[in-house]
């Protein structure tokens, strides 16, 4: 019960130390669209051209009536819109799309080695490296929580970024506390 209780608070000061402006959503941070997202795409009065589930393929695209395969992946829900709309100017006068990511199927972050739960997790929000231990049960009783891996892919080079969750504890090093990306791996050795 101690344990649950330091961890509780360890995350209530972890968030309360975080800068709200981190957590805001800037036009540029938009959501992009990836392979396995699952969208909603709704033509206003138009029941021919809207799909309740379409799913983006792994080369990115989706198949849409008269469009045939749209490019989606690497789009923000907006940019899709338009380029559906654009595309069905020939058939429909003044089509109005609406695009929603139904489930964000490509944005997903891994936890392996002393975790209670290893696995693939869905990104559904922002985390940290924090909160991702929480999602997978915390550790083992063998992890070493000062040897933490964190590989991520940037700009197309492999990343390793070290975490020592007892500095993070301890209030010496909250940047150690980094914000999950899609993709990245967590390897508690």
């Amino acid at each position: 019960m101690r344990k649950i209780i330091l961890f509780a608070s360890l995350i209530a000061i972890c968030i309360a130390v975080t800068p709200l402006n981190t957590f805001a959503q800037s036009p540029k941070d938009s959501y992009l669209i990836g392979n396995g997202d699952i969208l909603e795409i709704v033509t206003w009065k138009e029941p021919d051209f809207s799909r309740e589930e379409i799913i983006v393929r792994l080369d990115g695209k989706l198949s849409f009536p008269l469009l045939d395969d749209v490019m989606a992946a690497g789009k923000t829900p907006t940019q899709l819109k338009l380029d559906i709309q654009d595309g069905l100017k020939a058939y429909v006068s003044e089509p109005h799309v609406t695009v929603t990511v139904r489930s964000a199927a490509s944005k997903r972050f891994y936890i392996l080695g002393e975790v209670v739960r290893t696995g693939e997790y869905p990104l559904t929000k922002k985390l940290t490296v924090l909160q991702a231990f929480a999602l997978a049960g915390g550790f083992t009783e063998w992890a070493s929580k000062k040897e933490i891996i964190l590989f991520r892919r940037h700009q197309g080079q492999e990343k390793v970024i070290r975490i020592d969750y007892k500095d993070i504890l301890k209030g010496k090093d909250f940047s150690q506390n980094v914000e999950i990306q899609a993709d990245d791996t967590i390897v508690v050795p």
